[in-house]
């Protein structure tokens, strides 16, 4: 609950720029009584007042740029569907109780602290719907969850410079019922979902009148993608299996099996060695291997496109990411791809004091730049990057809407690739550190890798907070196996 305090900074410290929604009685009222609020926002920014920095997103790129700025220069205004980061490396081990999932989820204000006490910067659960680059201002909707109580309202903010840090959607390439039918892992919830849906069927197929058929339906577990975090899930899933499943439901043991379907090679931007290396060690963790095009996705089955039927209890989509709807819709030149198209300096031309970073951004043909890949570091780096540009551009007076056109921005944004790891279960992963497929390069699997790979994830975790539940899961885990409470 808010203090006092908390509500005066917010309506009277900023009364001259934001418009608050006016309260009554009515508002007190039954569902079917509700009103929507009149249209409020954030105006044009005045001196002295500082210059507005408004992000949207609160993923990799958006949460590295907002951590970087300095708040002595810009207000921050964050706007995004979601309070928090997630660090996604760990996501998986979330779905069957390695890690807790407050461990991968990292609070926007801890990240900026000015957004929760400064006067002029502030956080608002909602998504960007329009923009309008030639007013300086974007258009906002407030996400509700469904409350029957509260109908979403629109709002505007005006910006000086905005940063588009929306990232991206999952590709479905068309499919029908993949939307319907199987569950993404992008999100906390998605990653709650997955738990939920899993503890669910092992606890139903051991419940008398379940038949053979039945309970070798609901225990089938089916991953549609051979990239990381498909196979990173797997092995999770295979070793959840192994060390808590067949000790504490040795009725249903039996029945329980993953298959994972790719259409191509698994991995396929790691060294040859290392693929090999994954696909046999999935193998031994029990993990079905499937080389196939899904055609189809109903209610309990999947279908390929070789016109085989494969049934499952669970279906997690893992084929990679493609630009969303609002990116698609939105009036901005577009890289190859459909992605937001920015130059060298992560600026999108034509349109000023506008910049697009993370997997919702691409160099432009005009670059002469290939499109990076959708990754963490890419996008973080993006962050770290264009905070940096920003404070330079602020220090030097250029802070204002269309100010700073003319400024020397000094080095473009370059890239350069760490190399990839990926956990394929059983204590063993895998260390890829080429900084392309075709380049010479270190590459190690197994144990050793396996520590590697938790020891550079447990340094990359935002927060000491976050980092000391990280170490303790994992622990609690080591010793007393895995949580299988289904709450």
């Amino acid at each position: 609950m808010y203090r006092f305090k908390n509500l005066t900074r917010f309506t009277h410290r900023t009364a001259t720029k934001f418009t608050p929604t006016p309260f009554s009685l009515r508002h007190l009222a039954t569902a079917g009584d509700a009103v929507a609020p009149p249209t409020a926002g954030l105006g044009p920014t005045k001196k002295p007042d500082k210059p507005r920095v408004v992000v949207l997103g609160s993923g990799w790129a958006g949460c590295r740029l907002m951590k970087g700025i300095d708040t002595s220069i810009y207000d921050v205004v964050c706007v995004s569907p979601r309070n928090h980061m997630v660090f996604t490396p760990l996501l998986a081990s979330t779905c069957v109780g390695t890690l807790e999932f407050r461990s991968v989820a990292e609070p926007i204000g801890r990240i900026q602290p000015a957004i929760s006490h400064e006067p002029g910067s502030f956080f608002f659960l909602a998504n960007c719907v329009g923009l309008d680059s030639k007013n300086h201002e974007v258009h906002c909707q407030t996400i509700t969850d469904g409350l029957q109580t509260l109908d979403p309202w629109d709002f505007k903010i005006s910006y000086d410079k905005l940063v588009i840090a929306s990232g991206a959607e999952a590709s479905t390439f068309g499919i029908k019922g993949v939307k319907e039918h199987a569950i993404f892992l992008r999100e906390v919830h998605h990653a709650q979902e997955i738990r939920r849906k899993l503890l669910l069927n092992l606890m139903l197929s051991d419940v008398p009148g379940v038949s053979e058929e039945e309970k070798r339906r609901l225990l089938h577990c089916v991953v549609v993608g051979g990239g990381p975090t498909g196979v990173e899930f797997s092995g999770e899933l295979s070793d959840f299996i192994m060390r808590d499943v067949h000790q504490r439901y040795t009725h249903v043991q039996d029945y329980i099996h993953v298959t994972l379907i790719e259409a191509n090679d698994i991995l396929s931007s790691f060294d040859d060695r290392l693929r090999v290396y994954a696909t046999t060690q999935l193998t031994k963790s029990g993990v079905r291997l499937v080389r196939g095009t899904v055609k189809d996705v109903q209610p309990k089955k999947i279908v390929l496109s070789d016109g085989t039927d494969v049934p499952y209890g669970l279906l997690v989509w893992s084929t990679g990411v493609g630009p969303s709807a609002f990116v698609r819709n939105i009036d901005l030149p577009k890289a190859p791809g459909g992605r937001i198209g920015v130059d060298d300096w992560l600026r999108v031309p034509s349109t000023p004091d506008i910049f697009a970073i993370g997997d919702c951004s691409g160099y432009l043909e005009s670059t002469g730049k290939p499109t990076l890949p959708a990754l963490a570091q890419v996008a973080e780096r993006e962050g770290k990057y264009l905070a940096q540009l920003l404070n330079k551009i602020g220090k030097e007076g250029g802070g204002y809407a269309n100010g700073g056109g003319d400024m020397e921005l000094g080095a473009p944004f370059v890239y350069k690739h760490l190399g990839s790891m990926a956990t394929v279960g059983s204590y063993k992963a895998l260390v890829d550190l080429r900084q392309s497929k075709e380049a010479k390069g270190l590459s190690i699997a197994g144990f050793t890798s396996w520590f590697i790979w938790r020891s550079a994830y447990l340094t990359r975790v935002v927060s000491w907070r976050n980092r000391f539940y990280v170490a303790i899961n994992w622990l609690t885990t080591f010793v007393f196996g895995r949580d299988i409470s289904r709450i």
